[in-house]
């Protein structure tokens, strides 16, 4: 992870000079060692593939993007993209996430440090530029490494995937980070290029992300531990639906979720309140029905079934009826 300075954080502030340049080397971070963190992933990649053209053996290669992580840095032609002034505040910005402390997301953790509290609509314009910025010049890095893949003459025999650990909130729902429960943060892309598979296709059946992990396996033609938890996405691929009736969330013992198709139900124990949304009609999680009296055989529902998955996954975390009021 890059390192961090105090200049990055608590920033920016409207009206005040900010103490920190994205773009300027001086700060290490990303380019600690005189390169781009994600332009070295791309040069080794080009190695690789060099390499990997000489032979026909078998090829596999696993690589870590630091970006999008902060500190948010990118070179100065791709934060040149994004103008702060042109950013869109998010819809559903919020100032302070009214249980921000409760749930791990106050003051004291590092990622929600990044902004003044409370947050305000330039800070979000400017932290969300950054973010785009870093974003894109990642894609970029990406292109160089699919173009290493082309000119390696596999790419018809190579499988590709593109995932994530998390997305950032980034003034969604008043936070900054990753340590939250709404899809803007617990929703990340998995991307599949590969033989057979369809161009701009899409599977709508929920997955993990750990699912790559047995998917490479089954390509690899190895069979998957016993103990792994997860699936191959091939058969969903090719019609097949998913072995998850719902997906469980979890954040150290302040947070719980599950999340079908249709709703998503937050818990949050400190705070002693759950959150239930709308996932079809509302995906930005902006109105709590967990209140709305005709909602509760929903709420009571899901929160048996995440008491199920819990037992089923080993969570020992107690979550007691008293919380959605039974």
């Amino acid at each position: 992870m890059p390192k961090d300075f105090p200049e990055g954080y608590n920033r920016p502030i409207e009206g005040q000079p900010d103490p920190w340049s994205p773009s300027d080397p001086k700060w290490g971070g990303f380019w600690e060692g005189g390169t781009h963190w994600s332009e070295v992933i791309a040069n080794h990649s080009d190695d690789f593939f060099a390499d990997a053209a000489k032979h026909d053996q078998p090829t596999f290669m696993y690589l870590a993007f630091n970006a999008t992580h902060d500190p948010r840095q990118a070179p100065q032609e791709y934060l040149d993209k994004y103008p702060a002034e042109n950013i869109l505040v998010p819809a559903n910005y919020q100032p302070l996430h009214p249980y921000a402390e409760e749930i791990g997301c106050g003051r004291n953790l590092r990622d929600e440090r990044l902004a003044p509290f409370p947050r305000t609509e330039y800070a979000v314009r400017v932290h969300r530029r950054e973010y785009y910025a870093l974003l894109t010049h990642m894609d970029a890095m990406i292109g160089r490494i699919l173009d290493s893949v082309e000119a390696s003459g596999k790419a018809d025999n190579t499988w590709i995937f593109f995932t994530a650990d998390h997305g950032l909130a980034v003034g969604q729902h008043g936070l900054l980070g990753k340590q939250n429960p709404y899809d803007h943060s617990v929703r990340v892309p998995f991307l599949v290029k590969g033989p057979g598979v369809e161009a701009g296709g899409r599977v709508e059946e929920p997955v993990y992300l750990q699912d790559v992990m047995p998917t490479t396996l089954e390509l690899a033609k190895v069979e998957k531990p016993e103990h792994v938890d997860f699936h191959s996405v091939l058969p969903l691929m090719n019609g097949g639906v998913t072995p998850y009736p719902a997906i469980y969330g979890a954040y150290l013992n302040l947070q719980r979720s599950i999340r079908t198709p249709e709703h998503k139900l937050i818990v949050f124990p400190n705070a002693k309140t759950v959150q239930l949304f709308d996932m079809q009609n509302d995906p930005g999680e902006q109105t709590n029905l967990a209140t709305n009296p005709a909602m509760q055989p929903i709420v009571k529902h899901l929160f048996e079934q995440l008491q199920g998955l819990q037992e089923e996954l080993g969570d020992t975390l107690e979550l007691t009826d008293d919380l959605i009021g039974s």
